[in-house]
């Protein structure tokens, strides 16, 4: 990216059923602003990997041409999500002696302790994506959320540690090499999710983020405004597309446009009587399809989505923790009643998640539902990660003048030191009384 565009973010969402590239600014009142936005039907991606390096290569391009056209911005440099099946989640256990516990906790003892995580025993053919600290422990004292400036010998802590299969990641680096972009930052999707449609608040007080998309169900669970458990289900809203094409007997595309343009995840609330008229093949009469019966297509498949989610909650142990309940988005969160499926089989509160609360005035408005959710956290991850950059940069140049300064101390000490023993010495030659 162009020097003059170094505050210009750009998200690039890989996915199963789209590909997607948003390019976005922070306005005046720290929102995001949307220059452009460019997606492409993805062809080559099945449930979250790379399974055609050309048709994704394609679709990429095409995607960022679009994104490009809108915004005016030169794209050289993206933000990419990463999701799948194969993404694993564990929590690891990390400590380290420090040599003097009169000197503070610092931000490299604390960089330090991550860093070590890098180094932990994992899977053969798998690679560390994210360290996430948890809680810190201080010398035996356990709950601490932030130990820098605290004294103590030893530091440990629980880390989160989200790894990924390392064919998976070199397809998609390979993939974005060869539409002529470098990847800033590989971010797992629903994190990313997470920051668009999650508030402060929910992850205080404990949510679980669903997010439906065309071939995953990513689940990323938040408690005491940390990431507890992450979790995908291969399962997502394709899946339910091919549902209704088997049990319809209607053609791929006929059965989207049934889930999404008369689908409902309730059979109840389907009319008995409502009947859908589909166009027959060649010199073949319309097929007549009933509204009651696709609801309960989508129902039985739905019914199996939620009940995986709400056992990995259980399973998690956070059961009767999440006081700010479920959050859905992704594209599958749009289908009619779902959140009241959810609440139904789950008995906790229930809410679409929108990517608006960061968002700014745009001409784009169809950024702002759930299925660009994704790609709007995908921007708002690399403008954190530019924040994060520049606070360490301004933490460096912190430290390097304190100790400037503390090195001028030390000399004006030592000049003082030599002036007064002069001082001293003349005071002994020649007498308190002589002038000097």
């Amino acid at each position: 990216m162009a020097i003059e565009n170094d505050k210009i973010v750009v998200g690039l969402d890989i996915g199963t059923t789209k590909i997607c590239a948003i390019v976005g600014r922070k306005n005046s009142f720290g929102k995001l602003e949307i220059l452009g936005m460019g997606k492409a039907e993805s062809d080559g991606v099945i449930r979250g990997i790379v399974t055609n390096i050309d048709k994704t290569v394609h679709a990429i391009e095409k995607a960022i041409k679009e994104a490009e056209d809108q915004s005016g911005i030169d794209i050289k440099v993206v933000n990419v999500g990463i999701a799948g099946q194969h993404i694993k989640s564990s929590v690891h256990h990390g400590s380290i002696t420090r040599t003097t516990r009169d000197d503070e906790i610092t931000v490299e003892d604390v960089n330090r302790l991550t860093n070590d995580m890098y180094r932990i025993v994992i899977p053969p053919g798998s690679e560390i994506i994210h360290v996430m600290p948890q809680d810190y422990t201080v010398d035996y004292e356990e709950g601490i959320k932030d130990p820098v400036g605290m004294s103590g010998v030893k530091l440990e802590a629980d880390f989160h540690i989200i790894t990924a299969q390392t064919n998976a990641i070199n397809n998609i680096n390979k993939c974005v090499r060869r539409a002529g972009l470098e990847i800033e930052n590989l971010i797992l999707e629903p994190l990313a999710s997470s920051l668009s449609v999650l508030s402060e608040e929910e992850k205080e007080a404990g949510v679980c983020l669903i997010d439906i998309g065309g071939g995953t169900t990513d689940i990323a669970i938040f408690h005491e405004n940390i990431i507890r458990h992450t979790a995908v289900i291969p399962f997502g809203g394709n899946i339910i597309t091919s549902d209704i094409k088997q049990g319809c007997m209607v053609m791929q595309h006929q059965a989207e446009l049934l889930k999404t343009k008369f689908g409902k995840a309730i059979g109840e609330e389907a009319s008995e009587n409502e009947i859908v008229s589909i166009p027959g093949l060649r010199n073949r009469s319309p097929k007549e399809i009933s509204i009651k019966n696709l609801a309960h297509i989508i129902e039985a498949r739905m019914e199996e989505i939620v009940e995986m989610v709400h056992t990995e909650i259980i399973t998690a142990g956070y059961g009767n923790r999440l006081a700010g309940g479920i959050v859905i988005t992704g594209g599958g969160s749009q289908l009619n009643c779902l959140q009241q499926l959810v609440e139904y089989m789950s008995g906790m509160d229930t809410r679409i998640g929108y990517p608006n609360e960061h968002l700014g005035k745009s001409k784009l408005e169809a950024v702002k539902s759930p299925m660009f959710a994704t790609t709007v956290g995908l921007v708002l991850s690399g403008f954190r990660a530019l924040d994060e950059r520049e606070n360490r940069r301004l933490e460096v140049t912190s430290i390097r003048r304190d100790d400037d300064r503390k090195k001028e101390g030390k000399s004006s000490d030592f000049f003082n030191k030599i002036l007064n023993k002069t001082k001293g010495l003349l005071i002994d030659d020649f007498g308190s009384n002589t002038k000097y």
